[in-house]
């Protein structure tokens, strides 16, 4: 049964008993997301209510986050077993010492994106000039602007930035405070969609930045002790991810059986879209989950350049990730429900 954790973050030791037994046999793990909930985590909900990780002999709690870096540091201290986790994040984590890997990449694609209401006239890349885009103050995609202007062939002031609370940046949008909003598609266009309001989204990848998004970050500690368990953990995680996206409607109720708010075309919405970044490019295009050396080295040298990453730090492709616990699915793999 899917347990979702409600207290606050600074009771997280209370809630985890990372690997430990329970009176079912199975073994306790916990997941903490990137953010809070949102529609798009629908497919972590489904994966656990449909059974997926307790045929593993798994017991899993999934739990929100507060933004990728504290996911990660959480993974890395031993409050939670594994992590959904922004890569940028996770690489700059490990350059300033974090023990963990990705090990699992559920988002081949990164989902940044500029996010406008259609109608108010931005329609294409070719609008932005002149424009104000909002948003966060921290965060990769504020550090990474830059390199989106460089494509367009615009100087860093060709588009106007204003820095916005997370929480204020889709009511200034609606208002006309600004233009647009740097902004995770998956996240902001469900969110837009449920105001009754249509987005249009200009993906960063359609201008060839194209990236890993978020995936699964383990410790170097639980890779070394235990590592079936990640080996059933990631089998768990591929199986129920996959089948939620082939039944976006019963994962949505899933979702909302768990989280009220949401109505069930928003989710389907946040489903299709996140489960459109599943499949990247390359040598492992067809294998769900599966890294490569250079696209890791990729995100490594993003990272060096707009990141923040020590500029001393030796970091390697294999100090990132691992696929020595992935048997990947593929395209077209037929899921069934335990």
């Amino acid at each position: 049964m899917f347990r979702r954790a409600v207290a606050a973050l600074g009771t997280l030791a209370l809630l985890v008993l990372a690997g430990c037994g329970n009176p079912s046999g199975r073994e306790e793990m916990s997941l903490m997301l990137d953010v809070g909930w949102l529609p798009k985590h629908a497919l972590f909900i489904s994966a656990v209510e449909r059974g997926f990780f307790e045929a593993e002999g798994i017991d899993l709690t999934v739990m929100p986050g507060s933004g990728s870096t504290n996911t990660v540091t959480s993974v890395d201290v031993g409050r939670v077993d594994a992590g959904w986790a922004d890569y940028g994040a996770t690489v700059v984590s490990q350059g300033r010492g974090a023990e963990v890997k990705q090990v699992n990449l559920l988002q081949a694609r990164s989902a940044y994106a500029v996010v406008a209401l259609a109608g108010t006239g931005i329609d294409g890349w070719e609008d932005l000039p002149g424009k104000t885009v909002a948003t966060e103050g921290a965060g990769a995609m504020t550090a990474m602007w830059p390199y989106a202007l460089s494509k367009l062939g615009l100087p860093e002031n060709g588009v106007n930035v204003v820095h916005a609370a997370s929480a204020a940046k889709i009511p200034g949008l609606l208002a006309g405070q600004w233009d647009a909003n740097l902004a995770l598609y998956v996240s902001d266009q469900p969110a837009i969609d449920a105001l009754d309001r249509e987005a249009t989204v200009l993906k960063w990848s359609d201008l060839g930045i194209d990236l890993y998004g978020n995936g699964i970050v383990m410790s170097d500690e639980k890779l070394r002790t235990n590592p079936g368990q990640v080996e059933r953990f990631n089998r768990a995680m591929q199986k129920g991810y996959l089948w939620a996206c082939e039944h976006p409607q019963d994962a949505a109720k899933d979702f909302q059986a768990e989280v009220a708010g949401f109505e069930e075309r928003t989710i389907v919405l946040a489903i299709d879209e996140q489960c459109a970044l599943n499949w990247g490019a390359g040598q492992a295009a067809d294998d769900f989950g599966v890294m490569d050396d250079a696209n890791v080295q990729k995100m490594i040298d993003i990272a060096h350049q707009f990141l923040g990453l020590d500029p001393e730090s030796r970091l390697a492709p294999a100090d990132v990730y691992s696929n020595d616990h992935l048997a990947p699915l593929h395209r077209g793999d037929a899921i069934q429900a335990p």
